[in-house]
């Protein structure tokens, strides 16, 4: 899956930790969803696009 999470969070000036501790997971979850070695559950990719205010659709989108 694709992600522009580090766009978003780097837009606001946040940290992975920062988002992490938003979100109730770990910096290494958030690290792991950046780099595409884990796909975040559905329940996780909705707080993370509430956190950001936008739709999961804007944060995440299939690989071809």
């Amino acid at each position: 899956m694709n992600t522009r999470l580090p766009e978003f969070r780097e837009e606001r000036d946040l940290t992975q930790s920062d988002l992490a501790e938003d979100v109730d997971v770990t910096r290494q979850t958030i690290n792991s969803i950046e780099r595409g070695r884990y796909d975040p559950s559905l329940e996780l990719a909705f707080a993370l696009a509430d956190r950001f205010d936008c739709r999961i659709e804007d944060l995440f989108e299939p690989e071809d």
